[in-house]
């Protein structure tokens, strides 16, 4: 039996296709091995979309190399599909492939073990390709479900390199999406989360939408649906009073947002402005009077004022999220924002996500105080502490109760808690009604 090791970078979309090659893997006999481990294989499933991403990337590579000089070492992923000319000179890699080839994977590993021949396959996508048909239904957490149903963008922001990466708007047919729900519900997994690239844009193709996609994970008995990352767009009325209406839907919705400020959305090329943004939060609190908004908030775009980054701040108090995720912007080398005049110095760039992330803390601060009092319905997750069980309510919040038998789990269960309290991550509650003490 050969051993493979993966190593993942990125978003959760990757982690899927992790996932998936890993059920590949194993299908073909092979068995996968953490780090540390001795391999005959090392996966590297890469992420770019940051220039410090990619040196991270590099990295594990050269690494992996010097651990494991006599495993076939694969370069996977988006890093080489957005620069075929560069990875294809990275030597440490006997197997270079981008995002076109992973369903391939294992065979080409077994290939070159066989015929250490080195190989190269990078293609450029295509307009009208369809959809990678990858499955994972075996998951090691077995409460949570990640399950890519739509890839690539067509949007192009000034400041990305996905779309060159990733290539246009395409869906996973709902058939697939119906198969792969049914099993995954069968092997006892609560949650499934719907994601993507530009998940909004789910089902164009076929004249369907992401409400499509969450009835039908609801038909095939899965008990929470979850969406991830969303662009504001494409999220009519019509569309938010049918997922209201989808038993288990999770009212946890993030939006990308970027900046708060329209002068530097328009210069990122993004196709709204902010007004626009803050009234789609407003029409989804008419469908969800008890959701979660959470985002991402990119600081230091070229040409970003002093008055723009403080739009931008007072944007983000104003819509409360419960959650931002504030980064710094890194200049990445074939977008139009590369070349922008204006770039922005490091240390201002510092200074402003510092000043960001306070911003952004108090409103998460302020979001978790407002759900003290209120009774939620919590799925309890993988046990690793001996104080407390957690899990994660509809809004996402990561909730604790006392664990008072640290023999016990409550994983997989979805349990009602009564929040007493909250801290600056999480709160703290207590079951709803009474349980076998012995258990918890």
């Amino acid at each position: 039996m050969y051993k493979v090791l993966f190593i993942t970078f990125g978003c959760k979309v990757n982690h899927y296709e992790t996932e998936c090659m890993k059920e590949t893997f194993r299908s073909r006999k092979w068995e996968v091995v953490g780090e540390g481990c001795e391999t005959d294989a090392v996966v590297i499933n890469s992420c770019t979309v940051t220039a410090s991403g990619d040196s991270r990337v590099l990295t594990a590579l050269r690494k992996a190399r010097a651990r494991y000089p006599e495993a076939v070492i694969a370069l996977t992923g988006c890093y080489p599909q957005a620069d075929p000319e560069g990875a294809s000179q990275l030597m440490d890699a006997d197997l270079v492939c981008g995002t076109k080839e992973r369903g391939r994977t294992c065979e080409l590993v077994e290939e070159l073990i066989a015929d250490r021949r080195r190989t190269v396959l990078l293609s450029a996508h295509e307009k009208g390709e369809l959809f990678e048909p990858m499955k994972c239904t075996h998951y090691e957490d077995n409460t949570r479900a990640f399950v890519k149903i739509q890839d690539g963008c067509d949007r192009f922001c000034s400041y990305c390199i996905i779309p060159y990466a990733r290539g246009r708007c395409r869906s996973k047919p709902p058939e697939l999406l119906r198969e792969e729900a049914a099993e995954i519900a069968a092997n006892g997994v609560k949650e499934i989360v719907l994601s993507g690239i530009n998940l909004a844009f789910y089902g164009a193709e076929f004249g369907l939408s992401l409400a499509d996609a969450a009835e039908i994970c609801a038909a095939e008995g899965i008990e929470r649906i979850r969406l991830s990352s969303l662009e504001p767009e494409m999220m009519t009325d019509s569309q938010l009073e049918r997922l209201a209406a989808v038993p288990g839907f999770c009212p946890q919705f993030h939006l990308s947002l970027q900046s708060g400020c329209t002068e530097t959305l328009r210069a990122m090329n993004r196709r709204y402005t902010a007004d626009e943004y803050f009234e789609l939060t407003e029409r989804i609190r008419q469908y969800f009077p008890e959701c979660a908004f959470t985002t991402d908030v990119m600081v230091g775009f070229p040409q970003e004022t002093d008055e723009n980054f403080a739009e931008s701040v007072a944007f983000i108090k104003k819509v409360g999220f419960s959650k931002v995720h504030v980064f710094r912007y890194s200049r990445r080398h074939g977008t139009p924002a590369d070349r922008m005049p204006g770039q922005i110095p490091e240390a201002v760039k510092t200074e402003r996500w510092k000043a960001m992330t306070a911003a952004a803390d108090e409103t998460r601060e302020r979001y978790l105080r407002s759900l003290v009092g209120k009774t939620v319905p919590v799925l309890f997750e993988r046990e690793n502490s001996p104080e407390f069980h957690q899990g994660r309510a509809p809004d996402h919040t990561l909730i604790k109760i006392s664990r008072k038998n640290p023999e016990k789990s409550l994983r997989n269960r979805i349990i009602s808690v009564i929040i007493e309290e909250n801290g600056p991550d999480c709160c703290f509650g207590r079951p709803a009604a009474d349980l076998d003490y012995d258990l918890i």
